[in-house]
């Protein structure tokens, strides 16, 4: 079976990249890693993909203008053969023309239940707003900061007495389920010729009669 070719780009530890990693050697996954890549070269990330055989790269974005630097990650990402990119804990807001470069074809995973509490401090958010569940959210990047199409969800319970810090660790075990399942949906339906053929009929339904 042919299988998306998927970057993953990651800030820190990376542990939503080691759970797309480790899903993506199911023997059923639609998707393998051929990138891990980093704005940062001390990322522990990039030490546990270099463990498991995937390709890395790293540049700082320090002392770089957003474009140069972007224009870098991209060729890199380009040079790997990727098909998709998921953004895994990458602490970057990305340019309009990187976003648009990967357009309908680069994820994210955001910690909310989205469109609640787009950007930073999401569980502090949900707490002091007094929600009963926190969770977290797949969506498709657009220029717009965690405003793309929103692909799955996952809800997660907000205990009595619950942290910041205590909730965060549950909202991430939810995070490492969730992303690996609907990346592998999301790029399955692209290698997919059924899929496909249902879109052209559909689009072919959809244009008036002449």
């Amino acid at each position: 079976m042919t299988r998306a070719r998927v970057a993953i780009l990651i800030s820190g530890s990376g542990t939503n990249m080691a759970a797309l990693l480790y899903a993506s050697r199911m023997e059923d996954a639609a998707y393998e890693v051929v990138l891990v890549a980093s704005n940062d070269p001390e990322a522990g990330g990039l030490k546990l993909a270099e463990a498991e055989g995937v390709p890395t790269f790293s540049l700082s974005h320090k002392g770089m203008d957003r474009k140069s630097h972007e224009d870098s990650m991209d060729a890199a990402i380009r040079a790997s053969g990727a098909t998709h990119v998921a953004l895994a804990g990458y602490m970057r807001v990305l340019g309009a023309d990187f976003v648009r470069r990967w357009e309908g074809r680069m994820l994210n995973i955001h910690p909310s239940l989205l469109p609640k509490y787009k950007g930073l401090h999401t569980h502090a958010r949900a707490l002091e707003a007094g929600d009963s569940h926190a969770g977290a959210s797949v969506h498709l990047v657009t220029a717009e900061l965690d405003a793309g199409e929103i692909l799955g969800q996952a809800k997660v319970a907000i205990l009595p007495g619950d942290t910041e810090d205590s909730l965060a660790k549950r909202v991430l075990i939810a995070e490492h389920q969730l992303y690996s399942r609907v990346l592998n949906a999301y790029v399955g339906r692209d290698i997919d010729p059924e899929w496909l053929a249902g879109q052209v009929r559909a689009r072919a339904l959809a244009l008036p009669d002449a």
